[in-house]
C-alpha cells in the first residue's frame, strides 16, 4: 500500500468516526436535520462555505483556471458578493424564519400546493450536483490511482452515506468545518509551492500562455462582459433566497448566522487565488502536461502540479482534500433533501400524526436512498465524457436551479401576489430554461445579429448561460411580478399564516439559555480534539523521506490544522459549563 493510499484511507476512517462520535446529538428530526438550531457561527460558516466549494474547484474550475487564467476567480468573487449580501442582511433573516427545512418557508407564504411544486422540483436539481461533483472526484481518482472511476463514485457515496445517517446535520457540519479546515490547509502549502517555485505571482503571469485576464477563444469582449454581469446575478439569487436559506438553519442565533455569512464571504474572496495559484503555474511552466492525462486533459492541471512539484505524500494529502471538498458539498446536500422529502411530504401527506421516532427512523432511511440516487447519477455523468465539467456545473445552475430561485426571492418582497404565483413561476420558468437554454443554438445568434465571426466554444457556452440567465429575470421574474395584478386576497387562515411568517422574518432571535452555553462548549472541545488528531496526523507526514523543503510543508500544513484545534480546545476549557437546563428557542 502506498502513502498517498494510506493517507486516503485514514481520512476515510476519520470521517466515519465523526458520524459516530456525533450520533447522541440527535433525539428528533429537528436535530437530524439542522442540528436544532444550536450551532455556532464558525460551524456554520464553514458548512455555508463548502456547500459552494466542491471537487469540481480541483478539476473543471482548476481546468478554465488553466485555459483562460483569471476568468474563474469571477465566479468566486460572485459567491463572495452573495455572502456578503448575506452578511448585511439576509442570513439573519434566513434564521429567524424559525423552520426545520426551507420549504416550510415556501408553505406558509404560497401555500400546500407551492410546497409540493417546490418540494419534488428541486430535489433533481441537488441530486444532479451532488453527482456532477462525485463525477469530479472520480476524475482525479482514476487518474492518481489508477482506480475506475464507477468504483470511486460507488465507494465515496457509501462513505458519505455511513457518515450521514449515523450522525445526521450535527456530524455533516462537523466534518464540513474540519473539511474546510483541511482544504485550505492544504491548498495554502500548494499556493506557497507554487510562489516560490514559480518566482512570485508576476512571473508566473508573465509566463502565463495566452491572455490572463480575459482569456482564450474570445473574440467579443461583450459575450465576457455579458457573462460576468449575469454570473453576478446568477449568484445574488442562488444566495440570497429562502430556499437556500438552510444554510442558516442550523446556527443558535441571529447574531450567529450573520457571523457565519462573514466568515463564508471572507474564505471566498481569499481562497480562489489560493486555489487557482497552482494551475496558473501549470499554464505558465508545464504547458503541455495534459497530453499525460489522455482524456482528463486540462481538469487535471492540479493534479498534474502535486504530482510534479509537491513532495511526496502530498498527492495523498491533496486526494483527502478532494474527497472533502465533494464530501462537504454532498453530505449538505444529502441531508438537505432527505429533510424535504420527510418533514414537506411524508410528515404532512403520509403519516400526519407519526411521532419522533418514526420521523427520524425514516430521515435515516430517506438519507440512504437518496444517496443511492446520487450514486446513481454519477455514475451517468460519468458516460458523458465528451462534457466539460465547467459547462455541465454552470448550465445545471442556470437551467434548473435559478428558475427556482425568483418566486422565493422575490416573495419575500413583494407579499400581494396569490398563492398560485410560486408554483406557476415555476413552470413559466421550465419554459424559459427549455428556450433559452436547450432550443436555442449558437447559429441563431449568429444569423439574428449577423456576426462577423463565428461563436467560439467559449464564447457560445459563455453567452448561454448570460442569456438564460437574462430571460429568467425579464421573462420568470415579470411574470411573478405581474401575478400581483390577480391578487385578491387570501382566507383568513392563509393570511394569518403569511403574517406569522413575515413577524417571523423580522424578529431576532437570541439563544443565550444555560443549556445552548453549555452545548457550545461540548462543540468546541469535541471539535477542538478531532482537528487537533487531524493535525498531529499530518506533522507526522513530515517523517516521509523528502527534500528539507518538502518536509518544511507539511509542519507548514499541520501546524495550520493543529493552531485551530488547540484554539477550540483551549476555549472549551476556559469556558463555565452550567448545569441549569432551559428549553431554547427554535
Amino acid at each position: 500500500m502506498t502513502i498517498d493510499t494510506f493517507v486516503v484511507l485514514a481520512y476515510f476512517f476519520f470521517l466515519i468516526a465523526i458520524g459516530w462520535m456525533f450520533r447522541k446529538f440527535t433525539t428528533s428530526t429537528s436535530d437530524y436535520f439542522r442540528g436544532g438550531g444550536k450551532m455556532l457561527w464558525w460551524m456554520v460558516g464553514a458548512t455555508a462555505f463548502m456547500t459552494q466549494f466542491s471537487a469540481w474547484t480541483f478539476t473543471g474550475a482548476a481546468g478554465r483556471a488553466f485555459d483562460d487564467g483569471f476568468v474563474v476567480v469571477i465566479l468566486f468573487l460572485a459567491n463572495a458578493f452573495g455572502y456578503f449580501m448575506n452578511y448585511l442582511y439576509f442570513a439573519p433573516k434566513f434564521r429567524q424564519l424559525r423552520v426545520v427545512t426551507a420549504i416550510e418557508a415556501i408553505r406558509q407564504r404560497f401555500g400546500k400546493t407551492s410546497e409540493q411544486f417546490f418540494t419534488w422540483a428541486g430535489m433533481p436539481d441537488s441530486l444532479i450536483s451532488a453527482g456532477i461533483w462525485l463525477n469530479g472526484l472520480a476524475i482525479f481518482v482514476a487518474a492518481v490511482f489508477n482506480i475506475p472511476m464507477e468504483a470511486t463514485i460507488v465507494v465515496t457515496g457509501l462513505v458519505l452515506i455511513l457518515m450521514a445517517v449515523t450522525g445526521g446535520s450535527w456530524a455533516v457540519v462537523a466534518s464540513d468545518f474540519m473539511q474546510m479546515l483541511v482544504i485550505m490547509a492544504v491548498t495554502i502549502t500548494c499556493a506557497v509551492a507554487a510562489y516560490f517555485n514559480g518566482g512570485g505571482i508576476g512571473n508566473i503571469v508573465n509566463n502565463f500562455q495566452g491572455d490572463f485576464m480575459l482569456g482564450n477563444n474570445l473574440n467579443y469582449i461583450s459575450i465576457f462582459v455579458l457573462w460576468v454581469v449575469f454570473i453576478f446575478v446568477k449568484q445574488f439569487g442562488v444566495m440570497n433566497n429562502s430556499i437556500n436559506a438552510y444554510r442558516y438553519l442550523c446556527a443558535k442565533d441571529s447574531e450567529n448566522a450573520r457571523k457565519a455569512a462573514g466568515l463564508a464571504c471572507v474564505l471566498m474572496i481569499v481562497g480562489p487565488v489560493i486555489w487557482f495559484l497552482p494551475p496558473w503555474y501549470v499554464a505558465a511552466f508545464m504547458p503541455d502536461f495534459a497530453e499525460q492525462y489522455g482524456s482528463v486533459g486540462s481538469d487535471a492541471a492540479y493534479l498534474a502540479f502535486v504530482q510534479n512539484v509537491m513532495p511526496a505524500g502530498m498527492v495523498g494529502l491533496l486526494m483527502s482534500a478532494m474527497f472533502a471538498a465533494t464530501m462537504s458539498s454532498m453530505d449538505s446536500g444529502l441531508n438537505r433533501n432527505a429533510g424535504i422529502f420527510v418533514m414537506n411530504f411524508y410528515s404532512p401527506i403520509v403519516r400526519p400524526h407519526a411521532n419522533q421516532k418514526e420521523l427520524v427512523i425514516v430521515s435515516k432511511v430517506t438519507t440512504i436512498m437518496m444517496g443511492l440516487i446520487i450514486i446513481g447519477i454519477g455514475l451517468f455523468i460519468n458516460s458523458l465524457r465528451h462534457l466539460s465539467l465547467f459547462d455541465i456545473v454552470l448550465n445545471v445552475g442556470a437551467l434548473i436551479g435559478f428558475p427556482m430561485l425568483i418566486p422565493v426571492l422575490l416573495g419575500m418582497w413583494i407579499r400581494k401576489t396569490p398563492d398560485w404565483a410560486g408554483w406557476a413561476t415555476l413552470v413559466v420558468g421550465g419554459f424559459v430554461s427549455y428556450i433559452f437554454g436547450i432550443s436555442l443554438q449558437a447559429q441563431d445568434i449568429e444569423n439574428f445579429f449577423n456576426l462577423e465571426h463565428a461563436l467560439t466554444v467559449r464564447e457560445w457556452s459563455d453567452l448561454k448561460v448570460g442569456l438564460s440567465l437574462a430571460a429568467h429575470v425579464v421573462f420568470t421574474g415579470g411574470f411573478f411580478v405581474l401575478t400581483t395584478r390577480f391578487y385578491k386576497g387570501l382566507s383568513p387562515e392563509r393570511e394569518q399564516e403569511v403574517a406569522q411568517l413575515f413577524e417571523n422574518w423580522n424578529t431576532p432571535l437570541v439563544a443565550d439559555s444555560d443549556e445552548q452555553k453549555n452545548l457550545d462548549t461540548k462543540q468546541r472541545g469535541m471539535l477542538g480534539k478531532l482537528i487537533s488528531v487531524a493535525g498531529f496526523g499530518i506533522l507526522a507526514m513530515a517523517l516521509i523521506p523528502n527534500e528539507p523543503t518538502g518536509r518544511l510543508l507539511f509542519i507548514l500544513c499541520g501546524s495550520i490544522v493543529l493552531t485551530v484545534g488547540v484554539l477550540l480546545v483551549n476555549a472549551a476549557r476556559s469556558s463555565t459549563p452550567t448545569k441549569a437546563m432551559a428549553n431554547p428557542d427554535s
